[in-house]
Parts: C-alpha cells; sequence; structure tokens
C-alpha cells in the first residue's frame, strides 16, 4: 500500500469522469468505496473537493490517500486482459472520452469492432454490457480494420447515431491516422486518388487498385505528411482518408511502394530486404485522433496513446510524437 499521492491527469485522459479515471488507474476501488473518500475530502482535484462526475482536465493534480489496493491500469490493454477481464471493465479501459451522447474508445490493435467469421468477442458485443436504464445499446457509428488500433467513436442513443452517420457521410468528419511505412516517399506530402475494387481471396476479402470505371469500383482519396524518418529504411507518416473505403490506407501506402509495417494482406517486400530487428511484426497503423461534429454543439476532438508494439517502435527508431502536427485542411 502507497502512501498519498498526486497523479497529474495525462492530455489523454481530457473529458473523462473521475469515476472512469478511478476505474481505470484503480479497479479494484469499488464505487461505494469511492464516493465516500469523495464525501470526507480525502481525494482530491487540485486540491479542491469534487464529485464523481467531474470532468478530468489535462494536467490537474488527482490527490489518492493510502488505499488497500495497488494502483493498477496504467498500462495498456493486451490480449490476455481482453479475455480475462468483464466487457464492461474493458470498455471502461478503453473509454477516452464521453458525455450524455458520445462515447470515444482507443480500440487496442487485436479487437474487432464487429463480428465475423472465427470473431468471438468484439466491440458491438461488448457494448450490450453499457446499455442505458432505458434498455438502449450505444450504437457504432464507424468502424476500424481489427489489427487497427486508435479513436473509435459510438453514439449512446439514436439521435446520436443518426447525426454521427450524418457527418460521417458528408465527410465532415476528419480522421488522422499514424503509420510506419517501407521505405521513405520521394514526396514529403502528396495526395493519392486511386478506384479501388473488393476481391475474394482464400485469405478473405482483400482491396486492390482498379481501372477508372471498372465494375465495382470506388474512388478513393487519401492523403499523407511524412512527419519523420529512419534513414532511408522507414518512415513515419501522418495521413488522412478523405474517403472511407475498407483497407484504403494500406492498400494507398502499399500502391506509392511504401506498405505499411507489420500489413500481413499487403506488404510485399523485396527478397533484399529484412524486417527491421527490434520491432514487432504487427500492422503499424493507429488512428490517431478524430474531429466530428458533436450531434448538438460544437465539437469531439479526441486523440488516442500510440498501442505498446508502435510505442516500442517509437522509441527504438527515435521518433518524438511532439513533433507531429496534424494534416492542413
Amino acid at each position: 500500500m502507497a502512501g498519498v499521492e498526486q497523479i497529474l491527469v495525462d492530455k489523454d485522459e481530457q473529458g473523462m469522469r473521475l469515476d472512469r479515471w478511478f476505474k481505470v488507474h484503480y479497479p479494484g476501488l469499488g464505487f461505494g468505496h469511492l464516493q465516500k473518500l469523495l464525501r470526507s475530502g480525502q481525494i482530491r482535484v487540485d486540491g479542491g473537493r469534487v464529485k464523481a462526475d467531474t470532468r478530468l482536465e489535462p494536467g490537474q493534480s488527482i490527490r489518492v490517500p493510502p488505499l488497500e489496493i495497488d494502483r493498477k491500469g496504467d498500462g495498456p490493454l493486451t490480449a490476455n486482459t481482453i479475455r480475462n477481464q468483464g466487457d464492461a471493465d474493458v470498455l471502461a479501459q478503453m473509454l477516452l472520452y464521453e458525455d450524455p451522447k458520445v462515447f470515444v474508445f482507443n480500440k487496442p490493435a487485436g479487437l474487432a469492432v464487429q463480428g465475423g467469421s472465427g470473431v468471438v468477442r468484439h466491440v458491438d458485443s461488448m457494448l450490450e454490457a453499457w446499455r442505458n436504464k432505458k434498455g438502449e445499446k450505444p450504437r457504432l457509428v464507424h468502424r476500424l480494420d481489427r489489427d487497427t488500433s486508435g479513436v473509435l467513436v459510438v453514439a449512446r442513443t439514436r439521435h446520436a447515431a443518426m447525426k454521427l452517420a450524418e457527418a460521417f457521410r458528408a465527410r465532415e468528419t476528419k480522421k488522422t491516422y499514424w503509420s510506419l511505412v517501407k521505405g521513405v516517399p520521394r514526396k514529403r506530402e502528396d495526395k493519392i486518388s486511386t478506384w479501388l475494387v473488393k476481391e475474394q481471396t482464400p485469405d478473405g476479402d482483400r482491396m486492390r487498385v482498379a481501372r477508372h470505371g471498372e465494375e465495382g469500383s470506388d474512388h478513393a482519396v487519401s492523403f499523407y505528411r511524412v512527419v519523420d524518418n529512419a534513414g532511408q529504411a522507414l518512415a513515419w507518416l501522418e495521413m488522412e482518408p478523405y474517403t472511407g473505403r475498407t483497407h484504403q490506407l494500406r492498400v494507398h501506402a502499399a500502391h506509392i511502394g511504401h506498405p505499411i509495417i507489420g500489413d500481413p494482406k499487403y506488404f510485399e517486400a523485396d527478397t533484399n530486404w529484412e524486417f527491421p530487428g527490434g520491432l514487432q511484426n504487427r500492422l503499424h497503423l493507429h488512428a490517431r485522433r478524430i474531429v466530428i461534429p458533436h450531434p448538438d454543439r460544437g465539437v469531439v476532438d479526441v486523440t488516442a496513446p500510440l498501442p505498446p508494439h508502435m510505442k516500442q517502435s517509437w522509441n527504438l527508431l527515435g521518433f518524438d510524437e511532439a513533433t507531429a502536427g496534424e494534416l492542413a485542411d
């Protein structure tokens, strides 16, 4: 058991409720016990008394008194914790932002968003654990590939789902991804515009670049910017999909000759290329930030921290997250 701690709220915890914060960092602390600590003033934020539903801001200091439990939840979700924790607990640990209309989660790599062949557990089924008092289940409004990590927006009401879906269809949403790719693009910043068509393969659906007008094809547009590079071997790209086609960024990265590291479908290296030592052979694609009109007012703007395997790669390559700006509109 530790003494009194002063813990700073991380920038990625902006907007999180205080009780959710404790659920993530101290999952063994019961709600009743938390309420007693709040009522007695033993838990404070920036020295002041607070309530369980207080919204946190980056840089605030949370006073945590001695607890009869160890601090947990600092580490990211792993496949093992996802298997062994209940749905409600996993969702709480994934939560980045919430308000009465919207949840935003940081989806771990390897967790499917919806069911499919061989998928036992996925976000859509897990949301059953967070039905509200009216019996409404939170609704998905977009998807991420199973092996892509990062920001996932979920609507809490039917009206919110309709408004958020409209924002995606009208392309009023800005999505920024971070990726690590083979080689360094000649152009430091560019637009990629192709037609894509879906094909059935023994390994599942696969997208390929198609001819303009080819039956079943859809136009796909992406933007990228080179943020940093490790010599000529690897580059950190900031990518923004203007359209939202299946596997779009993965196909476009491969199309320009710089496939995403760890991509099992679209990475085709020549025989002389060796996988860099110290990097995990997992998809290095992360939905870093989303900016979307709020169903009622203003915008929702949320950033997700890198997953463990990409954080490890960034550290090995000496990439500094603070150097990345967002793509220009």
